[in-house]
């Protein structure tokens, strides 16, 4: 594959340094558009030589960059663009419409729907460990790509949902419709090594590993609406969120 050669300009007289300056108009390229995920990127000697910065500032320059899930390493490879990630901010909200919003096109597949029962799950939905729920497995998929499986229960009042219904719209939209609003939920982001299963649905390669997130959302009146645990290709998935001191 033939490295894009791209026109960065160096400005020596800014007191901003110059990896950075580097890295900020590679960035650029990358969330432009101008670089696509997989293309190939100049090899840092030739870049180098090509613009007159030293090797480690060009090193530090692409590190900066693979640290930001903008660029990845590989051996025998190089250094490519990483795949597009849907970044997610940390608010309460469906994946399915946050895709929407992001200009990306989500599809979904509801791999099970029926009535079971699950102690966990019940447990987080403050019910009794025989209570007949309704669980739901999904796979969402982004531009064509698997994103994520989904695993949802729901209390037996919200048991009428159906499977063209969640193919159709978010799990959000659908309980909204029927008057349970989601409005805070206790939320846990972990990471652990896919089972067969995830990593056939997924398409995961090697030693991956997946993003996790188990969720219990509750109602106005704090009463539980949802139970969810999923998990995440986390090359193609990442969550933000916005700290502030206390």
């Amino acid at each position: 594959m033939v490295a894009r050669r791209l026109d960065v300009r160096i400005d020596r007289t800014s007191p901003i340094p110059l990896w950075h300056q580097l890295a900020e108009q590679l960035g650029d390229a990358v969330r432009s558009g101008t670089l696509a995920p997989g293309d190939s990127v100049e090899n840092e000697v030739d870049l180098a030589a090509r613009i007159g910065l030293s090797r480690p500032t060009v090193r530090r320059a692409m590190q900066d960059l693979v640290d930001r899930g903008l660029l990845v390493r590989r051996r025998g490879i190089g250094t490519t663009v990483a795949p597009a990630r849907v970044h997610r901010q940390a608010e309460l909200s469906s994946l399915h419409d946050d895709l929407v919003r992001s200009g990306r096109t989500p599809g979904t597949t509801v791999l099970s729907l029926g009535v079971t029962t699950d102690l966990a799950a019940a447990t987080a939905l403050e019910l009794p460990s025989d209570t007949p729920l309704l669980g739901v497995v999904r796979l969402r998929v982004v531009d064509g790509r698997p994103l994520a499986v989904l695993h949802n229960w729901l209390p037996p009042n919200l048991s009428d949902l159906t499977s063209e219904e969640l193919e159709s719209t978010g799990l959000y939209a659908a309980l909204r419709a029927r008057g349970a609003v989601p409005v805070v939920a206790r939320q846990a982001i972990g990471a652990r090594m896919p089972t067969p299963e995830e990593r056939r649905r997924l398409g995961l390669q090697g030693t991956r590993p997946v993003l996790t997130m188990t969720r219990t959302a509750f109602g106005p009146h704090g009463e539980p609406i949802e139970h969810a645990n999923h998990c995440y290709d986390a090359d193609a998935y990442s969550l933000e969120m916005t700290l502030a001191e206390r």
